[in-house]
């Protein structure tokens, strides 16, 4: 296990690295600067460039891009909010984005597990063609569309949870993003699992523990759902990744202050501190998550971890 977990750490570390070079050479190469104010002189977006150090060669910009993002020093914002850490104008944003994405993400694996595993006991019932049915609007339908349609019954008509949210009251005004955030997740987990699960209950070693007299519960989740649970983790992680970082349509419906509106801003802005500090953590938290599923691959299947292991 620890070669294993060695191996995966390592790899992890390399793709940030080749993530990181990649940023700073596409920003070098983009048009514009952040300094595109048309009452700035000449002179004075010298200034400027050389107070942040843009006028010096790229290859000594690129040493100090490393050394201070490898070290959590993103800089300061150029024009969002001029000279304002970028750690600050994250400390806010960045949890709120996390909080609502990892909640959308609890709520959709658990219920989307829980359809998958009706639909395939339940097979060619009407349960299996409900769960069919739900699967096919979460896909299909984007999460705008049920921001909205929550957005009117729920919070225009029955006002039950506020329209747009609330700092003050965080837990109730994230209730409409979670579940809007959450359907498609629902869909994709609860059509893998019943998928899963359909190929696991008509195995050999299904029958083989039905004939020891393992049954209900046990069979179920034990020996069943264990063996489902690859394929159904292999498309979670981009998910995760995905709803934690932030739904620009949704948190722009509700009013969120997420990660996801300051990293549209800085575009457009050629705010570039911004743009890497976001970027870093969006690959960072990417490569974080598919390094975790990598581990709990080995916890799940030992032979995955053995063959890998034995490969290297």
């Amino acid at each position: 296990m620890k070669k294993y977990l060695l191996k995966r750490v390592v790899v992890s570390i390399i793709t940030l690295l080749a993530i990181l070079i990649i940023l700073f050479l596409m920003l070098e190469f983009m048009p514009g600067s952040p300094f595109n104010d048309e009452k700035l002189t000449a002179d004075q977006i010298a200034i400027l460039n050389a107070k942040y150090g843009l006028d010096k060669p790229a290859f000594l910009r690129f040493i100090n891009y490393m050394k201070n993002m490898l070290t959590g020093d993103f800089g300061v914002s150029y024009t969002i909010s001029k000279n304002t850490p970028i750690s600050q104008l994250l400390q806010s944003r960045l949890p709120i984005s996390v909080r609502i994405g990892g909640q959308a993400v609890l709520l959709g694996t658990v219920i989307g597990i829980i359809l998958g595993i009706i639909a395939a006991l339940k097979h060619n019932t009407i349960w299996d063609t409900l769960t069919t049915v739900v699967s096919v609007l979460g896909v299909s339908l984007p999460s705008y569309v049920f921001a909205l349609a929550l957005s009117y019954s729920l919070g225009f008509k029955l006002r039950w949870f506020p329209l747009l949210y609330d700092i003050t009251a965080p837990l109730k005004s994230s209730v409409l993003p979670t579940v809007s955030l959450c359907m498609f997740t629902i869909a994709t987990v609860a059509r893998f699992t019943r998928t899963e699960m359909l190929e696991v209950l008509g195995s050999d070693y299904m029958l083989l523990a039905e004939s020891k007299g393992i049954s209900g519960f046990q069979l179920i989740f034990k020996h069943a759902l264990r063996n489902a649970l690859i394929p159904i983790i292999t498309v979670l992680a981009p998910l995760v990744v995905g709803l934690m970082t932030g739904s620009l349509v949704v948190e722009k419906i509700f009013s969120i202050p997420g990660i996801g509106s300051l990293l549209v801003t800085a575009i457009q802005a050629n705010d570039y501190n911004v743009i890497l500090a976001l970027s870093f953590i969006y690959s960072a938290m990417y490569i974080g998550i598919m390094l975790f599923v990598d581990i709990l691959y080995g916890i799940i299947d030992p032979r995955i971890r053995l063959a890998k292991g034995g490969a290297s």
